[in-house]
């Protein structure tokens, strides 16, 4: 921690003593952003959404990093988090086509295009490829709004497909990555990312609407192909231990219903506030699941050589759940403006036997092949125990203090995240620690999030050797 207090108590001095007055929950430039209406009423529009965020990292490195073929135990680094561009039309009340593109996890020395390696014009870390997140067409069977005889429809029902993002198993996994209250997601909330679906999207036909208070979104999808090899050791193919390889790939099924007690949640878009920064009553209670049956595969037989395991595999169904509840609320005098954000979610995974899965958001690190001392069994940089077969529990909290005057400044909210991860691979659960701030300087629209996070590290399934710790300093713009 000491190697970044430097730098958290720079940036704590600018934004509090830089800061020039502004609304704190949106933007009067920004209005209702970037749209076109098609006729006066604004009834038939295209809008469009662009965002930025670029982080500022400084992170302990996993015992046997190397960076582009130089041993390091620190990396800091400048990246772009996501770039983004979304656009949706609506020109009937029972159509809708959208589209989002952009690029994710470009740093020095990864994230480059197809091919892009060594030095030069195409070398490492360069020249990314956009490619599109999400594009589906909707069809409103009962729209919201007024039915014929006058009165506002309480049930609404949309069917839609395409590449989409209308998911279970949680609120999390359909998070909206404008309005996170950390500064990211915890990322085992998608957690089939870029194995089986493309950047958490899936192709697939989806339902989703109101019943009253409770808000419903179900699904039915073609995963993406996988083919990892069984784990070998030595001559012999490890038994009993899951990979994603599904084959032909079954068809998956999964949704997600919410209650909302309170003020009722728009879902044009699926996705899922972070924090209202003190705009909405909101208490959610919600559960998921998602089932792929034959997603995964184990060898059953020990001591077989690895020239012929196809015939002694066992495939195993995916099977993933989870139950949550998020709570933001204003507290205190209303000129205050004051208010908490709690959200806490309970994860089951099962994938196979021994499914484990490691990975570290843009990760430029490789193995260090000379490294002689113990390894962290996750891998090098900032690599972790990501999802296995097993649970998770994740609560976040974070409390937006009041306005110093009438005329809003900056808003600052201060939060705290903790992850408990008890997988079957692993012997030990793990703890996860993160503690940061919102420097709202536009709410939403601009921000800067500080936030220092640690991370066991594991040098074999059943030891825990101490912790590593991240930095990470984002600058957000969306408009």
């Amino acid at each position: 921690m000491k190697t970044y207090l430097p730098v958290i108590l720079l940036v704590s001095i600018f934004l509090v003593n830089g800061a020039q007055p502004v609304l704190g929950q949106g933007s009067m430039d920004y209005g209702g952003g970037l749209k076109v209406n098609i006729n006066p009423e604004g009834t038939k529009y295209v809008r469009f959404i662009i965002w930025n965020q670029i982080w500022f990292r400084s992170m302990e490195t996993n015992p046997g990093t190397s960076v582009n073929g130089a041993p390091t135990e620190n990396i800091s680094d400048v990246m772009a988090r996501r770039v983004r561009f979304l656009a949706y039309a609506q020109i009937t009340p029972r159509y809708l086509i959208m589209s989002h593109f952009g690029i994710n996890n470009q740093t020095f020395a990864s994230g480059g295009g197809s091919a892009t390696s060594g030095t030069g014009g195409y070398g490492q870390g360069k020249k990314p490829q956009i490619f599109f997140h999400d594009f589906w067409n909707e069809y409103a069977v009962i729209p919201a709004g007024k039915n014929a005889s006058g009165n506002t429809n309480k049930r609404t029902l949309y069917l839609g497909a395409g590449l989409h993002y209308w998911h279970g198993i949680s609120r999390m996994t359909s998070a909206s990555t404008l309005n996170f209250m950390a500064v990211d997601a915890p990322i085992f909330n998608w957690p089939l990312i870029e194995n089986s679906d493309q950047f958490a999207r899936l192709f697939g036909i989806y339902a989703k609407g109101k019943l009253g208070k409770l808000e419903y979104r179900v699904n039915y999808n073609k995963p993406f192909a996988t083919n990892l090899a069984l784990p070998v050791s030595g001559t012999s193919v490890v038994p009993n231990v899951a990979v994603d390889n599904n084959g032909a790939s079954k068809m998956s099924y999964g949704g997600y219903l919410e209650y909302q007690f309170l003020d009722q949640e728009a879902n044009v878009l699926p996705f899922k506030v972070g924090t209202y920064v003190g705009t909405k009553r909101v208490f959610n209670i919600g559960g998921g699941f998602y089932t792929q049956p034959q997603g995964t595969q184990s060898f059953v037989r020990e001591g077989a050589v690895t020239t012929s395991p196809s015939s002694n595999t066992q495939k195993h169904t995916i099977s993933l759940m989870a139950v949550d509840a998020f709570l933001d609320m204003p507290v205190g005098k209303p000129e205050k403006n004051m208010a908490i954000t709690a959200y806490s979610v309970y994860y089951n995974y099962d994938f196979g036997p021994n499914y484990l899965r490691n990975l570290g958001i843009a990760n430029p690190a490789q193995a260090d092949p000379a490294f002689a001392g113990q390894r962290a069994l996750a891998g090098p940089g900032n690599a972790r125990a990501f999802v296995g077969t097993g649970s998770i529990w994740y609560t976040q909290a974070g409390l937006l203090l009041p306005k110093a005057t009438e005329k809003p400044k900056m808003r600052i909210q201060p939060f705290a995240a903790y992850t408990y991860k008890n997988f079957e691979a692993l012997g030990k659960a793990g703890n996860y620690y993160d503690i940061g701030a919102n420097f709202y300087l536009d709410g939403h629209h601009a921000k800067i999030t500080p936030q220092y996070s640690t991370r066991p590290v594991y040098t074999d399934r059943n030891t825990i050797s101490g912790n590593k710790g991240e930095f990470i300093l984002q600058a957000q713009i969306y408009l």
